[in-house]
């Protein structure tokens, strides 16, 4: 995925919230951490731009591994479940749907080591040939780009309409 992972992640969160009662503030909080969440993995490219030179695909790189994520993600929600907080339990959820969400979204295209580190292999739905010199024509004029197209349009779509529905500053619901 090259630009579908913030509004994939702006759908996903705003989904969220629409189903827990948060207030306004919160719920802006809540959202602006989902999108941070929505792209978290892929600031590994910075190490993989600045300090490995290309050398390693950067979804070999943890913060694409599932592996990794799924401790963290169960102790948190282990701790939610003990405290009984909803508000933390709702920002935890946000997190590690989006990030996972993320890893999901780049199985379409791009390789993923889902069962690392019990088995090598990494997965991916379509493998996008090389035609183009430059690599990202091959993934932009390729069909699972369209999908991202989508992804991006029905987050505007939403976007649009909610703002459509919020009344003015200084006018009421009524």
């Amino acid at each position: 995925m090259f630009i579908a992972h913030l509004p994939a992640g702006y759908l996903l969160t705003r989904r969220l919230l629409d189903r827990a009662p948060a207030g306004d503030a919160l719920s802006r909080r809540i959202l602006a951490f989902g999108l941070f969440a929505s792209v978290l993995p892929d600031f590994d490219l910075l190490y993989f731009y600045l300090i490995d030179n290309r050398q390693t695909l950067h979804h070999l790189y943890w913060p694409h591994l599932p592996a990794f994520w799924i401790v963290p993600a169960a102790l948190s929600l282990l701790i939610c479940a003990k405290t009984k907080n909803g508000t933390l339990t709702l920002v935890s959820l946000v997190f590690y749907a989006n990030v996972f969400l993320h890893l999901v979204l780049d199985t379409v295209a791009g390789r993923v080591l889902w069962l690392y580190p019990f088995h090598p292999d990494s997965f991916v739905l379509v493998d996008v040939p090389a035609r183009y010199g430059w690599w990202v024509w091959n993934f932009v004029l390729h069909w699972t780009f369209g999908l991202e197209l989508l992804i991006c349009a029905w987050a505007v779509a939403i976007f649009a309409r909610s703002k459509r529905k919020r009344p003015a500053i200084g006018q009421s619901a009524n």
